[in-house]
């Protein structure tokens, strides 16, 4: 900043001037053209009409320049007054810079002399309403034309500094309501009052509508805008107060403050009298507190202080009237009370004499139906947002409940009961809290009840309020003002703190002023007051009735239009009244023909400009106070061409692409570059990873996309401007890629093993649909399986589809997936859920065998059918069995779907006899297909654990057999455990398989247990894996994909426990999955491809199963 610029103000030659001090324009050609190289100022002699300019090395000899003006022997003229129009420092960088470049900082300060026709422009200051900060303009952009510097500078003359720009007064701090303590040890009650004013303003004060004369009253004293009062007192200085604050643009009002004294006298010294009642009757002592100032609050003494009398369903304490009310006396309530008051502003406290109650001796006062003693008024008033106190308390015998309701209505939620219901409390009081409420109160000898209405009231609240403005003399002044408020505001107008009312061109309407043909006498400071009978509310406003020459800022102009495009040249004085406008060129006045025309705004327009418009342009303001010309040079360019190319490319996805944009234009003209995609600019900075913009020449840019995904396909668009003009140029880009996901898949028509599938197709992305793969989920699949399709294969251009070879009786969910030549394309949202119709069992139990048991019983197994395969409801077995060489079959019904096992016992057959046994399957639907027949031998029988045996050899032959040796005892082990292990839980990570159960305790007739045995086979296989562990929990490991069975044995002396349940388990390659077999749940964890190297995301994860439930718990959250 250039120093001593204030020394500008002390120049009785200025008339009016604008001082712009630019120290260095930032533009973004290099570092280095940043720097102050000199200074120029331009101003202009009285009666001249164009600009002169001086420049200065050295600021010294602007300061000269500044003090003395300019000599007659460096401008080639006598010295005459001169308007000094700006100081422009660096101007030699200024007019390199680029155009809609920001410079670096501007100062700008306006210089009036007193009394003088103000020369603001037409726009409103915003002005704050009791008591805020003016706001002020942000700074614009200079936007003007690169070619002129002065007329960029210029431009900043229509923001004014807040140090130089005269208005009417503002109130920055409106007086507030003050309650003073008349006890404070200080004696001096302050009433602020602060405003803004260019002059500054005076003060004056107001008390119940009646001046303060602080010569006349010594009591009275002024400091700046506040209200001093010393030696305070109620009787005299009691009342509203109102600012008042003044200069030479106006008065405007403040806000009504009310000063209250806070204070509170004694009670009377004369004794009371007692007070003697019956046991049992009611009473109610008085308080009859002193005089006092503002509110107190009220509590009493019992006997002696500080033992307080609490209140209870039978005491209580009113803080409306301060009396205290026992509804059922009872000897323990004899003694003396003393009425407590203290002031909520002073805390001072005053005592009252004591009152005595006594108990009368002629006996006890009977039962009686309730009184109601003390209660809300029939009408209360309450201001919106404050907290509603309602008193209800009775007295009688029984000692009376109390209860509330709203007629019509329900007491809001928010509302409390408090003192055992006797005070209802309603918090933050709204408008629809208002309505009748009612209390009740009742003993067993009757009840009675009031009723009060409480209405809510509302302060007025500004929605809309008046603001500074500034008009030409014989405009129509409308202003409008509103605010919200219960009861409805009323409304009132002052100007310069006078009474407004319509009269000759004034017109008042409630919250509208109107002011036909303004004048200056019209000027002023303007209030709305509204107001009802709770408060009243201010907005202010100025209004200035401008009154001046035609001025012209910037003078002159810099133009630069397209060759054969349209022009516009813009012609907007600042002047009071309007001024009549004309255009000339040269000497002569330009009349409007077809291809120049005056619009009515006075802009001269020139259609399908070419080389011989260029020149200098005059416009010519006048008014009845002046007139003012401005000179637009105009130069004609010629038009920019863009060439994008390509202007149309197709890629595929993950491909890169260049698209070069360049301008062929003017020489003389900077042309600048921007990026758009689909209509919006490209942010490098967020979509850097995909979109590079790379500068070739300064007349060629090149957008580098890389990396393409579909999203990036759509048109491109580049955009070159000069100042002159302005060239969009747009290509496409089609990104080829997988095709979309197909639409939504209905499921027509549904069989025993068939689907009928629709879809719609989605989109192609630029390479056509080839095929389309048809998916089912069902809960005995993991995860999504293709399935065999009806045509197969699906060709691009069908829509519907069979999928075939589907199991019976099994929910599915269907989805599509589509394929091109680049590759498959997103799934299909899932089908609804749908469920295959029912059919004839299709799969024979497998693993058929026997054996065991006890003597006579013949045992019968097999691997149980899984319930994808059962094909319909009411699934069981048929056992069917035969000796060896007889020709019946008989057959037994085995209704349990898990079922494994049949026993059957005849003690007819010896032990080991041979039997063909078969196993079938049925079903709702009938019978399905027997398992192949296979030889099983009864049971020779066994001895029973833990028993005592005598046991003796003799040897046989074809003869017969010999003699018994000598008796031998032995004692059997006991039986092996008959629990067989429960809550099997297994975890599947890979073909890896990590299995837990809860142990088996042994009963006390049962051999302990020794270890366990797990047998892992592949379903459709008879190979068994064997693993024995001694814990209830092992790691097994899956040879290859498929469906296996897990079952687990207990190992004892006594020998092999019950099996466990079966646990199976399915490998695949593609995706997590819960597969849930009868009893148990397991966790099956795939890793996606390319992550098998991942240690903290799925081999870590710890999952604790509870197989009770469906419910999954884990340590850390699965990232499936």
């Amino acid at each position: 900043m250039i120093p001593h610029l204030r020394h500008l103000l002390s120049l009785p030659l200025i008339t009016s001037a604008v001082i712009a001090v630019v120290p260095g324009i930032r533009h973004t050609v290099t570092p280095q053209s940043t720097r102050v190289t000199k200074t120029t100022v331009f101003f202009r002699f009285s009666g001249d009409a164009w600009p002169v300019t001086q420049s200065f090395n050295e600021e010294a000899e602007l300061l000269t320049f500044l003090q003395k003006g300019p000599s007659s022997t460096s401008m080639g003229s006598p010295w005459k007054p001169f308007l000094l129009l700006s100081v422009i420092s660096a101007l030699s960088d200024f007019t390199r810079a680029v155009a809609a470049r920001p410079i670096s900082y501007a100062a700008v300060l306006r210089m009036k002399p007193d009394g003088s026709s103000s020369l603001l422009n037409s726009r409103s200051r915003p002005r704050q309403h009791h008591g805020s900060g003016l706001v002020t303009p942000d700074w614009p952009a200079f936007s003007s034309h690169p070619l002129s510097a002065l007329s960029l500078l210029s431009s900043q003359e229509d923001y004014r500094s807040e140090e130089s720009e005269e208005f009417g007064p503002v109130f920055i701090h409106e007086p507030d309501d003050v309650i003073f303590p008349l006890d404070s040890d200080e004696k001096k009650v302050v009433m602020h009052c602060e405003a803004r004013g260019n002059p500054p303003p005076t003060y004056s004060w107001y008390v119940n509508r009646t001046e303060v004369n602080a010569e006349a009253d010594y009591r009275y004293s002024f400091i700046d805008g506040n209200l001093i009062i010393t030696n305070a007192s109620e009787i005299s200085d009691y009342g509203k107060y109102q600012c008042k604050a003044e200069n030479s643009f106006g008065t405007v009002l403040s806000r009504d403050a009310h000063l209250q004294f806070a204070y509170i006298g004694a009670f009377s010294g004369k004794t009371r009298g007692g007070v003697s009642v019956r046991e049992g009757q009611g009473v109610v002592l008085m308080c009859t507190p002193p005089p006092h100032s503002p509110e107190i609050i009220y509590s009493w003494v019992f006997n002696e202080f500080p033992s307080f009398v609490a209140e209870d369903s039978r005491r209580f304490i009113s803080q409306d009237t301060g009396n205290l009310y026992i509804s059922k006396v009872q000897p323990s309530d004899v003694g003396s009370y003393i009425c407590l008051v203290k002031n909520t502003v002073t805390n001072a406290r005053v005592l009252s004499p004591p009152t005595p109650l006594t108990l009368k001796t002629d006996g006890v006062m009977g039962e009686y139906e309730p009184k109601i003693e003390v209660h809300f008024p029939t009408s209360v008033l309450a201001a919106k947002g404050v907290t509603v106190r309602l008193e209800c308390f009775a007295l009688g015998n029984p000692v009376p409940t109390i209860t509330w309701r709203k007629i019509n209505g329900n007491i809001p939620k928010k509302a409390r009961l408090r003192k055992s219901q006797a005070v209802l409390e309603i918090p933050n009081i709204q408008l629809e809290d208002s309505g009748t409420y009612e209390c009740k109160a009742e003993n067993p000898r009757g009840g009675t009840s009031f009723k009060g209405h409480l209405q809510v009231y509302t302060l007025p609240l500004w929605v809309r309020m008046i603001n500074d403005t500034q008009m030409d003399s014989g405009e129509k002044l409308q202003w409008e003002c509103k605010a919200t408020g219960r009861p409805r505001p009323t409304y009132r107008w002052l100007r310069n703190g006078l009474p407004l009312t319509s009269q000759d061109r004034v017109e008042v309407v409630n919250g509208e002023l109107s002011i036909h043909k303004v004048q200056q006498m019209d000027s002023g400071m303007y209030q709305c007051v509204a107001e009802n009978k709770y408060g009243t509310i201010y907005s202010n406003a100025e209004l200035k009735i401008l009154a001046s020459a035609p001025v012209f800022v910037p003078n002159p102009i810099r133009v630069i239009a397209t060759l054969g495009k349209d022009v516009s040249l813009e012609c907007k004085p600042r002047a009071s009244p309007k001024p009549r406008i004309t255009w000339r060129r040269g000497d002569r006045r330009i009349q409007p023909n077809k291809r120049i025309m005056l619009l009515r705004n006075n802009t001269l327009r020139i259609v399908n400009s070419s080389r011989a418009d260029e020149g200098n342009y005059v416009c010519r303001a006048e008014n009845q106070l002046g007139s003012a010309e401005m000179t637009a040079i105009l130069w004609v360019k010629e038009a920019m061409r863009v060439d994008l190319s390509p202007s149309r490319v197709e890629v595929t996805v993950g491909e890169s692409v260049v698209l070069s944009c360049k301008a062929a234009h003017d020489t003389s003209l900077d042309v600048a570059f921007q990026w758009f995609f689909n209509q919006k600019p490209i942010n490098f900075q967020q979509d850097g990873g995909h979109f590079e913009y790379i500068q070739t020449q300064s007349s060629t840019v090149d957008l580098m996309i890389r990396s393409i995904l579909l999203k990036h396909a759509g048109k491109y668009g580049c955009r070159a401007q000069t100042s002159a003009d302005t060239v969009f140029a747009e290509a496409e880009l089609l990104v080829r890629g997988p095709p979309g996901p197909p639409g939504v898949v209905i499921v027509e028509e549904i069989t025993d093993t068939t689907a009928t599938l629709s879809w719609t197709r989605g989109l192609d992305n630029h390479s056509p649909i080839s095929t389309y793969n048809l998916q089912a989920r069902s809960p005995f699949s993991l995860g999504w399986q293709t399935v065999k399709t009806d045509p197969d294969p699906v060709t691009g251009d069908m829509e519907s589809a069979m999928a075939v070879q589907l199991n019976p009786w099994v929910e599915y969910e269907f989805r599509v997936v589509a394929s091109n030549a680049i590759g498959t394309g997103d799934p299909s949202a899932p089908s609804r859920g749908v469920r295959t119709k029912e059919a004839v069992p299709s799969v024979a139990p497998t693993n058929v065998s026997g054996g065991n048991g006890r003597r006579h019983e013949l045992v019968i197994s097999w691997e149980p059918v899984s319930e994808e395969f059962q094909n319909g409801e009411g699934f069981g077995y048929i056992v069917a069995f035969r000796a060896n060489g007889t020709r019946g079959w008989k057959e037994k019904m085995v209704t349990s779907a898990d079922s494994t096992t049949y026993k059957y016992r005849d003690e007819t057959f010896p032990p080991l006899t041979p039997f063909e046994v078969k196993v079938g399957v049925y079903n709702n639907k009938g019978d399905g297909p027997f398992s192949k027949v296979v030889i099983i031998h009864s049971a020779e029988g066994g001895l029973e654990g833990n028993s005592l045996y005598l046991i003796t050899v003799k040897g046989f032959n074809s003869i017969g057999q010999g003699p018994a040796s000598a008796a031998v005892t032995a004692k059997t082990r006991k039986a092996p455990p008959a629990q067989p292990p429960i809550n099997l839980m297994w975890i599947q990570e890979g073909n890896n398989v990590s299995l837990s159960w809860d142990p088996v305790k042994a009963k006390d007739n049962e051999s302990d247990v020794i270890g366990y045995m797990v047998l892992l086979r592949q379903e459709g296989r008879g190979h068994n894996q064997v693993t024995r562990t001694i814990n209830p929990s092992t790691m097994l490991s899956l040879p290859e994909g498929g469906t296996y069975i897990i079952e687990v044995r207990a190992l004892s002396e006594g020998g092999e426990g019950a099996v466990s349940s079966q646990v199976r388990v399915v490998t695949s390659s593609e995706e997590y999955s819960i597969v849930p077999t009868a009893g148990h749940v397991g966790i099956h964890l795939k890793y996606p491809k390319g992550n098998q190297h991942l240690k903290g995301g799925y081999n870590n994860d710890t999952c604790r199963i509870n197989a009770s439930v469906d419910t999954v718990q884990t340590a850390n959250p699965l990232k499936a």
